[in-house]
């Protein structure tokens, strides 16, 4: 068991935690949600150590070991593959270490003797004889084969570089995982890996991440940190939000009897708890939602951006049609042999092992690079609107309040009614006076989706639109999507935004796509399309 015993955090005059108490107990996940700076990152350093608070403990049951994501990508650059795995288990590693430094004395003497004696016998209590295969075991199952195992971490790629860290951390059943955002730069099929070892994991795992799907396959329990308090409530992501909307419904509903919520709180329980049982948490997790006490069902005080794209005109019968298109990176196809037509009704997610093979092509589309070869030709009455991935060129060296930024994009140029515009993406008051080029990740996209919402388009492309976003905006956006009437393309790693939105998949390898009408799920479990992406990634 972890215990948080009455923990405050104040910045100057901020406060960031106020008297926390918690306790996490082995055999759960808990997720941990919040507003973008709410501190959920801050709130793992502490448990970690990391950061000292202001007050308060943070206690863990003696011989009890605690293991942690690291972040930093480059701590371990000079150290091979397999060490770095095995660094993840601290205390075996400097039995390990001093055990070497023993051995290798020349003046080996009767103390060393025994001091090496004792650490055999602490080695051999770990496991430590098992402990190499053990961490190339971990290794080859998170995709790293052997000849990865002996390299400087450098040598590896980002994508290798994520998975050797997350198996640091794995290494040696931790009895607590601390984990800040595992699922960054990890492919469909290693988070899919996560999310089982996780699902079966027997001892304590407290996660932060932005991914709803990851969070709804891992999760038993969500942390919410609101107004400087942290609350544990039973159930993922996915039950915390609905069932919150729900209460934040009833609470306007002055004149329903108490009776009658009663009832549909606990209807709604009912309903999600039979469908996590067909889902791939654990049963252990569906009892928990049966016990659950409908008084822990509280509306939630967060504040959700209203995100809504209405198309000033339905599109016409030609949309897009893209023929032979190809594009070169050096000597090397980034892709090639892509042909589709858009149709309307059309909401494509695209899929591609290479993040760059998509960027790409999303502004071969919307004009901003040059293909090697092919065509993309456009419907007359086709108006459409782009998320770009990099939008910094929209606000590097421009010297504008964030009223003034959104005046260029809108034919009303009225300060109320843009005003009013980002009010609904939660920028209000003094901070619609904020200089543009000084905003963070996550307000510059609420910026870009409110110049898309004021173009009123037909059609959307949005390449990676949830990055940088938090799940109360990703959440939002998701929703707008899937109730807009017009054309969607989009690129994203987030599995519930593809899962939820999606009618159609198109994946871009270099030798050709897979196009088909499905749903992401389909496509993910259809094992002729997976044997045709491998002919086609290693042709």
């Amino acid at each position: 068991m972890l215990t948080v015993s009455n923990i405050s955090l104040r910045y100057g005059k901020r406060v960031l935690f106020d008297e926390v108490n918690l306790k996490f107990t082995a055999g759960n996940c808990y997720g941990i949600i919040g507003a973008n700076g709410a501190g959920k990152s801050t709130f793992l350093k502490i448990l970690s150590g990391e950061i000292e608070p202001n007050t308060g403990s943070v206690d863990m049951e003696p011989g009890k070991r605690m293991a942690v994501l690291k972040q930093n990508h480059f701590e371990f650059d000079e150290v091979p593959v397999l060490q770095t795995v095995l660094r993840g288990h601290q205390q075996l590693w400097k039995i390990m270490e001093e055990k070497d430094a023993l051995y290798a004395k020349a003046d080996f003497s009767d103390e060393d003797g025994i001091r090496a004696s004792e650490l055999e016998g602490l080695f051999a209590e770990m496991d430590g004889w098992n402990a190499e295969s053990d961490a190339a075991t971990l290794l080859s199952n998170l995709g790293i084969p052997e000849k990865y195992h002996e390299l400087p971490l450098k040598e590896l790629n980002g994508n290798q570089k994520v998975r050797v860290l997350l198996a640091q951390c794995l290494f040696g059943n931790p009895d607590v995982l601390l984990m800040d955002e595992p699922t960054n730069d990890l492919d469909v099929e290693t988070i899919r890996w996560l999310e089982d070892f996780l699902a079966n994991f027997e001892n304590t795992v407290l996660v932060v991440s932005h991914d709803r799907h990851f969070l709804d396959n891992v999760c038993t329990h969500v942390c919410d940190i609101d107004y400087s308090r942290i609350k544990i409530f039973t159930g993922n992501y996915t039950f915390w939000y609905q069932s919150s909307q729900l209460a934040l419904r009833q609470r306007s509903e002055q004149n329903k009897k108490a009776e009658e919520k009663k009832k549909e709180l606990l209807e709604f329980i009912a309903r999600f708890s039979a469908n996590v049982a067909k889902s791939r948490q654990a049963t252990a997790r569906k009892k928990m939602l049966d016990k659950l006490d409908i008084e822990e069902i509280q509306p939630s005080t967060r504040r959700y951006p209203g995100i809504v794209f209405k198309p000033e005109r339905d599109a016409g019968d030609q949309v897009l049609n893209v023929e032979n298109l190809s594009f070169m990176a050096g000597s090397e196809p980034l892709f090639s042999k892509v042909d589709f037509k858009v149709s309307k009704g059309d909401k494509i997610a695209f899929l591609s092992r290479n993040t760059l093979a998509l960027n790409t092509l999303f502004k071969v589309l919307w004009g901003e690079s040059q293909p090697a070869g092919g065509s993309v030709h456009w419907g007359v009455t086709i108006k459409y609107s782009n998320l770009p991935n990099d939008n910094s060129s929209y606000f590097e060296g421009v010297n504008l309040n964030l009223v003034d930024w959104l005046r260029q994009f809108s034919t009303e140029k009225d300060e109320t009614f843009i005003r009013g515009f980002l009010g609904r993406m939660l920028f209000s008051g003094e901070e619609t006076q904020k200089m543009a080029k000084v905003l963070s990740g996550g307000e510059k996209v609420r910026c870009m989706l409110s110049k898309m919402m004021l173009e009123n388009p037909n059609l959307l492309i949005m390449d990676e639109p949830t990055n940088h976003l938090d799940l109360e905006s990703i959440q939002a956006l998701n929703n707008a999507l899937v109730d807009y009437k017009g054309i969607v393309l989009f690129h994203s790693h987030d599995q519930e935004f593809i899962n939820t939105i999606a009618n159609r998949i198109i994946e871009i390898t270099p030798h050709g796509i897979i196009d088909r009408h499905m749903s992401y799920e389909e496509y993910a479990e259809d094992k002729a399309i997976q044997e045709r992406r491998e002919q086609l990634y290693g042709a």
